[in-house]
């Protein structure tokens, strides 16, 4: 999709303290990359291509993708595999996959294929140790799928240790709150597309404005068309740094964009700094 209907590329930058992290972990720098929908319309091979460019001048220790590399056809991760192969980090990168990665019976299983073939460790309930046994990257099922299921990882770990945790749908953070989560990644929400200045995500306020709407406009405005809690529950962490309970949540505004387009919520690559 045109820059012109998605604003241009952000890159947002944050520090996020963890409790008792290692001393030799001070100071490592992770990027985060969500929802490309990469499909041939709603992300711009420009928009990719740059993406990946300040990533990489970003120089990450970690690159980590939280989920929907394509929309509902999985034949488009080929092809996007052959551009994140030039995605370059000190200590690899790990990913999990979106409710658009599983929309077909054999999607996770091409998908992750693609993506593991270019050195992306793909994780799926899984708990790794790229920076060591004192921070943990724990890569969760989609919230969507049947075997959504963190009790079975989340309890393999000792509570004092602080952990990065990979789910794809913020809604997770609410069950994931009888856990520690020092930083939860997560995406799914594209920001809610439409955020008014002071108000926040249009989306939030979904109810009063199908009321009023024109049914025209409806067809045209995807929240519009129904029940957004089906999408999300949760609008009010629909993008940014949130605090839940004792634990931290970041949502990326993704990369691809659905008709009409963004307004004051631009596609995001978020650099993250731990401290």
């Amino acid at each position: 999709m045109h820059w012109f209907f998605t604003g241009r590329l952000s890159v947002d930058k944050i520090t996020v303290k963890i409790a008792n992290l290692s001393p030799s972990l001070q100071g490592i720098k992770l990027v985060q990359l969500s929802d490309f929908h990469y499909d041939g319309l709603r992300l711009s091979e420009e928009m990719l291509e740059e993406a990946i460019a300040v990533t990489n001048e970003a120089e990450p220790d970690l690159i980590l993708l939280t989920g929907d590399y394509v929309t509902d056809d999985p034949t488009p991760i080929n092809q996007l595999a052959l551009r994140l192969k030039y995605l370059q980090s000190r200590y690899g990168i790990f990913a999990v996959l979106g409710n658009h990665d599983i929309h077909y019976s054999h999607s996770q299983t091409l998908i992750t294929k693609a993506l593991t073939s270019i050195g992306v460790n793909v994780l799926w309930n899984e708990i790794a140790y790229p920076l060591g046994h004192e921070l943990p990257i724990v890569g969760l099922a989609d919230y969507w799928s049947k075997e959504f299921h963190p009790a079975s990882v989340m309890n393999k770990l000792d509570p004092t240790t602080p952990r990065i945790v990979l789910s794809h749908n913020p809604d997770t953070a609410k069950i994931l709150e009888q856990w520690r989560v020092d930083l939860q990644l997560s995406g799914h929400t594209h920001g809610g597309h439409i955020v008014l200045p002071g108000i926040g995500p249009v989306v939030y306020h979904y109810k009063k404005l199908l009321k009023k709407a024109p049914r025209k406009l409806r067809r045209w405005v995807p929240f519009l068309l129904g029940d957004c809690s089906k999408v999300v529950r949760y609008w009010e962490w629909a993008q940014g740094f949130h605090q839940v309970t004792n634990n931290q949540l970041y949502v990326n505004r993704g990369l691809g964009t659905y008709r009409p387009g963004r307004l004051f919520c631009p596609p995001e690559v978020t650099v993250i700094t731990l401290t």
